[in-house]
Parts: C-alpha cells; sequence; structure tokens
C-alpha cells in the first residue's frame, strides 16, 4: 500500500496537478466580496476556463467563462504562469449561496471540475481576513490576521501544498503562529519572490484565500534621488516664479515618478495661481481708480473786485451854469482765489464783483 501511494506521488509530481485544486468552503458576509483562486494542472493552460453554479454539474449553469467579456458581479482571469485562473464574486447576496464549479473546458471529453461551497451570512462570517490581497518585499516579513467566531483547530496552507498549525517553515519560507482568542496571527519572515502565490487559513471544512504577492523593495539611494530632485525643481519653482526648467523635468522623468502622485500638487498649484491672479486683478483694478480724477479737484482763476464811488461836483466855469455832475470813481482790484470744480463742471468764466457807493 505504501508502495502504491509512493508511485502515486512521483507520478503526480511528473506530471502536475490532474484535476483542479480550490476551496471546499467559504463564509461571506451580506455584500462583501471574494476572490477564489482555482490551481490547474499545466495540461490545461490553454483550455477555457468557467465558473459554473448548481448542485449537480451536469446541471449546473454557466456564470462566467475566460472566453467572455467579464461583466456583472462575477469576474475571471487566468494567470497561466501561475496556473491559476481567480473567480471574483462582488456584492454578494443570500440568494448567491450555492455550490459552485471551477472547471475546465475539455474539447470531446468530459469538462475537468471541482466544486466549492458559497455561504452568504448577514453576521460576521465564520472564517474571514481584513485583506486578501497582500504586499511584502524582499527579506522583510508579513502579518495575517485570519478572525474566526467557531473553535477548533487553525492551519495555514499553501494552495496546492502543504500547512502548518505550528511555528515552523513553509515551503523555505519562515512562518510563525501566535493563537489568541477569535483569532490566529500569522507571521511569514525572510520573504522570497517564491513566497508569492495564494495562502488558506483552514478551521476544519471552512477556508479563506489570501494572495500574497512579494517584490523588490525599493533602495534608498533611489529614493534620496527622487526626493532631491523633486526638491530641487520646488525651489527653482518658487525662486524664478516660472516652471522647472527642462533638464530638472528631464531628470524627474527619469526618475519615473507615478503620475497619480503629481495630481494633488498639480490641482494645488493650479489653485494657488488662480487665487494669486485674481488678488493681482483686483490690486490693479483698485490702483487704477485711485489715480482717477478726484470728484473734486481745486483750481486757481483770476477774480476781479470793482468798487464804484457815486460822488456831485458842483462846476466853477463862469460860462456855464451850475450844475451837479455826477461822477463815479472806480476801482479794480484783481485777485487769485482758489475755486472749487466739480467732477463736470462748466467753462471757466471771468466773475466781477462790484461795489456801488
Amino acid at each position: 500500500m505504501a508502495v502504491r501511494l509512493r508511485l502515486l506521488l512521483i507520478l503526480t509530481g511528473l506530471t502536475g496537478i490532474q484535476g483542479i485544486t480550490t476551496v471546499s468552503e467559504v463564509s461571506v458576509k451580506a455584500g462583501g466580496s471574494i476572490s477564489i483562486p482555482c490551481l490547474y494542472g499545466s495540461q490545461y493552460r490553454n483550455h477555457v476556463k468557467y465558473l459554473c453554479k448548481g448542485y449537480y454539474f451536469r446541471h449546473c449553469s454557466y456564470v462566467i467563462k475566460t472566453n467572455q467579456q467579464s461583466s456583472g458581479r462575477f469576474l475571471i482571469s487566468d494567470d497561466k504562469n501561475q496556473r491559476i485562473f481567480n473567480v471574483t464574486m462582488n456584492d454578494l447576496r443570500n440568494a448567491d449561496t450555492d455550490y459552485y464549479w471551477c472547471a475546465v473546458e475539455i474539447n470531446g471529453g468530459p469538462d475537468v471540475e471541482k466544486y466549492f461551497h458559497l455561504s452568504v451570512t448577514r453576521d460576521l462570517p465564520r472564517l474571514y481576513v481584513d485583506h486578501q490581497e497582500i504586499t511584502g518585499f524582499h527579506g522583510e516579513k508579513i502579518t495575517i490576521n485570519c478572525s474566526h467566531r467557531n473553535s477548533g483547530e487553525m492551519k495555514w496552507c499553501r494552495l496546492g501544498g502543504s500547512c502548518r498549525s505550528s511555528s515552523g517553515s513553509l515551503d523555505g519560507t519562515s512562518v510563525t503562529i501566535n493563537v489568541r482568542p477569535g483569532v490566529v496571527t500569522v507571521t511569514m519572515s525572510e520573504l522570497t519572490t517564491d513566497s508569492s502565490g495564494w495562502y488558506l487559513c483552514v478551521q476544519g471544512d471552512l477556508q479563506m484565500p489570501v494572495h500574497l504577492t512579494v517584490t523588490e523593495k525599493p533602495t534608498t539611494t533611489t529614493l534620496a534621488t527622487t526626493a532631491l530632485l523633486t526638491t530641487t525643481a520646488e525651489l527653482v519653482t518658487v525662486t524664478t516664479g516660472f516652471n522647472t526648467p527642462t533638464t530638472v523635468q528631464a531628470e524627474l522623468q527619469s526618475a519615473s515618478i507615478d503620475l497619480k502622485t503629481l495630481i494633488i500638487p498639480l490641482s494645488l498649484m493650479i489653485v494657488v495661481v488662480m487665487v494669486t491672479l485674481s488678488i493681482w486683478f483686483m490690486l490693479k483694478k483698485l490702483k487704477k481708480t485711485k489715480e482717477a480724477p478726484s470728484a473734486m479737484t481745486t483750481a486757481e482763476e483770476e477774480i476781479t473786485y470793482s468798487s464804484i464811488d457815486h460822488m456831485k461836483k458842483t462846476s466853477r466855469q463862469p460860462r456855464h451854469a451850475e450844475t451837479d455832475v455826477d461822477v463815479m470813481y472806480s476801482s479794480v482790484v484783481t485777485m487769485r482765489q482758489k475755486r472749487v470744480r466739480k467732477q463736470v463742471e462748466a467753462k471757466d468764466e471771468n466773475v466781477i464783483y462790484s461795489t456801488l457807493v
């Protein structure tokens, strides 16, 4: 018996996975989402994959296929390098509670399938994680909290691989498992690119898949250079009041800055420029108003004052009769007086003031 089992394992290792490996039972809160990984053999790399719903596979109904455009609440993607097609279900409802099948189409033969059961609950799921997608850096560590409502042993497994219920090594990665009431904390340290893949929190028949992506951590030199270039560009802009020179822009472009990180500063800069221009126009308008002619202006003009004395004089000429003659003496004094001139005034005129005696 042991010989036959060993031979079966050897054949399986040589030929790869013959069927499909996936979860068996998952629990999700209503309104939530979940991603289900379906691992298949290398011989099915170029086959069509699909998700089917129903208790019996022969009578199940298609939900989505890889040769069709994803639409609605269900999405499907196929990673042929990792040999995993992933099904994502969004906005889950109570009516979505059912049996589902991860399947591969086989031309001229029966399709290959593997079922799992999805239960949608009103309260918290019986087993869940904070995030299904986790990113870590090479040589560092990540932490996953597997929260549960049921009692029982918790295991941390790799999809299609081995499991651990206590601290140790899992496929070359160091794993530390800390058990607390209601939650099991899994810490994976000394990460490598080979650590990337799908893992499972397992408690009895329940599983919750978690996808780990391990990348190289950006070097400190690169970050410092990028920060220095950005600071230099900002200083040039503030000092000169002009846009960043072409050389600095070229350096920034070579630093491969994500466009999204520039949207917020660019928006703020546009707002500042608009506010500055508005204030400048207001000040300019106010200055023109002050320089305009005042409503009341003063001007000097000549004014003539005249005084006339009226006197009677008796003629002493013998040849003529004595007749009183009216004599008028006039004196004219010219003065300059400041005159108030309105904003809209008539033509300047000479004004004569006269005193008659």
